[in-house]
């Protein structure tokens, strides 16, 4: 069990590395460039880690919002839920006009279609019956 710990724990540490690498911009690796650190992490794989985890990447917050969690603080919004927006609900008002307008359409075209219908239907004819 020790020796598997020995192999994946510096395993861990240089896919870590690796991926860290490879994801960091350009202007926030220090002394080498990205490519350099890339090979180093490859090549030795314990020491080349270590020294991109200790020397290789600047760790000070980024600025502008580079990252998800920054930019979201950055960038709030006033409004959290859809019922505390007015301009949410002002959009759900002006719906519900269109759609009762557009269902007054519907119900007067049925009224003048069924019109239409018994106007076309003699009154003498009676209904005829299954069983006949």
């Amino acid at each position: 069990m020790l020796r598997l710990l020995l192999f994946l724990v510096p395993l861990a540490l240089m896919i870590f590395a690796f991926i860290d690498c490879l994801n960091t911009p350009e202007d926030e690796v220090r002394h080498l460039p990205k490519v350099a650190w890339v090979f180093i992490i490859l090549l030795f794989p314990l020491a080349g880690s270590i020294a991109w985890l200790v020397t290789g990447k600047v760790r000070t917050p980024p600025t502008g919002g580079r990252t998800p969690s920054e930019w979201h603080r950055n960038h709030r919004t006033t409004w959290v839920a859809p019922d505390d927006n007015p301009e949410f609900l002002n959009s759900l008002k002006e719906e519900n006009k269109k759609d009762e307008a557009l269902l007054k359409e519907w119900e007067a075209d049925l009224r003048r279609r069924e019109e239409e219908l018994r106007r076309e239907k003699p009154q003498d004819e009676e209904p005829k019956k299954d069983g006949d």
